[in-house]
């Protein structure tokens, strides 16, 4: 074996000591630790990666009140992924691992990557209008209004369709209020819509594409199933919940195989996406903002949807509270699936500042 050896020009070495001994006192990224490489579970084995909240240094004697609360609030399933690991996972009464439970608007976040991934394939372009996939009359507006609907309005909750109607697909209730992209309101008829689109634009089921494209390639287990007739709901695992968490944590990369590539469409599902509700994204909710908008409801609140919670939280918030947590500075994906913990509505609830006030106390951030 042949060592070469290089030595630098004194000026140089003169130059590069300077240099270090000038940052003694100042933090260098290119110097510090990198950030820990996230962990993946294997895809067809329970095995899943443990790290408990002592070795985070977390402060266990939180751990009480934690349990506490969500066993007061009717949790059934709660899990807390620390870079991947699980560093805390409890399920209450006689919910287990393997139990299947309902995500309800939660599973909005599911729709949401899936359109990524149609349009990715180049199957459609969020900018064309629903009409090219759902037909002309999908809605009893007026040809033009009805035209001006695009993909992403279905997206964002801005498509101008009256959400009183709130659950119902059909023309006959799908009716103008505004033109799209110029009201915010959250509502269920659009959105339930776009799994035809995804249909229609991958000549297949909403629900084999999605099976194919992100179910099964990063070893969730669940199904699509409708409870009123006209909304379909994602059931599945609390684990499951928490591998679609860790996917999105990697910015749609599972371990070495990439999901989602479009870094603009994940950058979007989890950054505001319109003026009108700040605090939304791609059917994600978004901490950190100025002010934010609540179903039901065209008043603007000001101040940050989750107070207690990391500015940078993101989340899918379902009816009944199931709730699913991404914190990317901290490394951190919550899930907590169960019973209505106090307010009976989608989106955001009082539940999520109280839970999120105890997991501060835990966590330290």
């Amino acid at each position: 074996m042949i060592r070469q050896t290089f030595y630098l020009p004194l000026f140089l070495f003169v130059l590069l000591m300077v240099a270090c001994s000038s940052n003694d006192d100042s933090e260098d990224p290119i110097l510090d630790d990198p950030s820990p490489a996230l962990y993946f579970p294997p895809l067809t084995s329970s095995a899943w990666e443990t790290v408990s909240p002592e070795e985070l240094g977390w402060n266990d004697d939180a751990t009480p009140n934690l349990n506490a609360l969500l066993e007061e609030k009717g949790t059934k399933a709660f899990i807390i992924l620390k870079n991947g690991k699980i560093a805390m996972e409890t399920y209450f009464g006689s919910f287990t691992r393997d139990s299947i439970w309902y995500w309800a608007s939660a599973g909005k976040t599911l729709t949401a990557f899936t359109v990524g991934i149609a349009q990715e394939n180049n199957l459609l372009s969020i900018d064309d209008p629903s009409s090219q996939y759902l037909g002309e009359g999908w809605t009893s507006a007026e040809p033009e209004k009805e035209n001006a609907i695009t993909v992403r309005n279905q997206l964002t909750m801005t498509s101008g369709l009256n959400d009183l109607f709130f659950d119902c697909v059909t023309p006959d209730c799908l009716r103008y209020t505004a033109d799209a992209g110029t009201r915010w309101a959250y509502h269920n008829g659009p959105y339930t819509l776009l799994e035809s689109v995804v249909s229609a634009a991958a000549g297949t089921t909403f629900s084999s594409y999605f099976n194919t494209e992100l179910r099964d390639k990063i070893g969730m287990n669940g199904f699509w199933l409708s409870t009123n007739g006209k909304n379909n709901v994602y059931f599945s695992n609390t684990r499951s919940m928490a591998r679609f968490g860790l996917l999105n944590l990697n910015m749609g990369v599972w371990e070495n195989t990439v999901i989602l590539g479009d870094m603009d469409f994940i950058t979007s599902m989890s950054t505001t996406s319109q003026n009108l509700n700040l605090s939304y994204g791609y059917l994600w909710w978004l901490n950190g903002k100025g002010s934010y908008m609540v179903p039901g409801s065209q008043t603007q609140f000001n101040g940050l949807l989750i107070p207690n919670a990391p500015p940078d939280t993101y989340a899918g918030l379902g009816k009944n509270d199931q709730k699913l947590y991404i914190v990317p500075d901290q490394g951190l994906v919550i899930v907590r699936m169960g019973e209505d913990a106090g307010e009976d509505q989608a989106g955001p609830s009082s539940f999520d500042n109280e839970l999120w006030g105890v997991l501060r106390d835990l966590i330290g951030y």
